[in-house]
């Protein structure tokens, strides 16, 4: 009698422990449905806000301090109808407030982990990574276009957004870089010379190349090491350069860093290989030395006519040395400008452009 009074009540328990597991079980599986369902339900929502606001892009400046030209890109954003994003990198600890900008499209925008760059340095390619990192967060964010603190637009929003988003592609100034002392072969098999290249930093990215450039661990790292400038002095024109300079490697980090990543990842077949930022290099007749140094020629107020943009604006090609390469602009399959900014400009000259109306229809 014991023993039947024991098994049942073994046998309880063991239905009772069956029970809980099952009911367990079920829990689980409801709370995973309705996870999987919620998750549903946010994918859905994204995908419907994606359809009701258009993909941005996300506007990348690098300063010093202020944003001297704020003005002029105040005028070009109130035509953008909320399609883009704006991040700047000044140095550290500086913010942009209405004590330090008149334009509310720059209140706040300042990112906070930002770096000291020193010009020359990888500390340049690090401040573009963190503005990359801080755009991405924004799933609406689909181009990415650096500026400095000295562009100028040359159309408004409505053509520049028009003419970045109407390719898949990168805009990216890229090219094989022959002329030897600058690639340092400390970097190979990490980055073969075949792979390395040369140009402008001014890029327009687009999230897939973006997302390659903040998650890369590799070529970063070699460029931190082994891509350094040579201490030249800053008119070094006016120097007795040494006959053998293959052993010299002067290396500017930001006009080499994107364009080789991107050509170690096999991605060139997905870049349009020019800039779309103007820059004008030396005047080698000018009898101003300060034009005349490693920098790019800076346009000054007596500089900002319409000739001058009139000039920018009607260049329609881009020929590339090294390769024998020319490059003809084109904007959804028909031939185009070149160039959607421009620099380097002082405040001065900027705003002179935007009071002749030159610029374009800001409105």
């Amino acid at each position: 009698m014991k023993k039947k009074v024991v098994q049942q009540k073994w046998k309880k328990k063991v239905f009772a422990l069956i029970l809980v597991v099952v009911l367990c079980f079920g829990s689980l599986l409801f709370m995973q449905m309705r996870y999987t369902h919620v998750l549903g339900l946010v994918s859905l929502q994204h995908q419907l806000v994606s359809q009701v606001q258009k993909p941005k892009i996300a506007f990348l400046f690098i300063a010093r301090n202020r944003l001297p030209l704020e003005l002029v890109w105040d005028a070009f954003f109130r035509g953008g109808d909320n399609n883009f994003s704006i991040f700047v990198h000044p140095r550290p600890g500086f913010v942009l407030n209405e004590a330090t900008t008149r334009s509310s499209y720059f209140l706040n925008r300042q990112v906070n982990d930002s770096i000291q760059i020193d010009w020359g340095e990888a500390s340049m390619i690090e401040a573009e990574r963190i503005l990359l990192r801080h755009a991405l967060d924004d799933p609406l964010n689909d181009r990415f276009v650096f500026l400095s603190d000295s562009c100028i637009p040359l159309y408004n929003f409505s053509y520049t957004y028009d003419y970045i988003m109407s390719t898949p592609t990168s805009f990216v100034d890229s090219f094989a870089d022959t002329k030897g002392g600058r690639y340092n072969p400390k970097m190979d098999p990490v980055i073969p010379v075949y792979n390395w290249r040369k140009g402008s930093q001014w890029a327009v990215l687009t999230r897939k190349h973006a997302k390659v450039v903040v998650e890369d661990d590799t070529v970063f790292p070699m460029f931190q090491k082994f891509c350094k400038k040579k201490p030249l002095p800053e008119f070094w024109r006016d120097q007795v350069i040494p006959a053998d300079t293959s052993k010299i490697h002067n290396c500017i980090p930001d006009e080499h860093y994107v364009q080789t990543l991107l050509a170690q990842k096999d991605l060139e077949k997905e870049l349009t290989r020019r800039s779309v930022t103007h820059t004008a290099w030396d005047i080698s007749n000018s009898r101003d030395r300060e034009r005349r140094g490693w920098h790019p020629v800076t346009y000054k107020f007596s500089d900002a006519t319409p000739m001058l943009i009139k000039f920018i604006k009607e260049i329609d090609n881009i020929y590339y040395e090294t390769e024998y390469r020319r490059e003809w602009c084109t904007s959804k399959g028909k031939p185009s400008t070149c160039f959607l900014f421009a620099r380097k400009f002082t405040r001065t000259a900027a705003l002179r452009l935007l009071n002749m109306s030159v610029l374009g229809d800001f409105s």
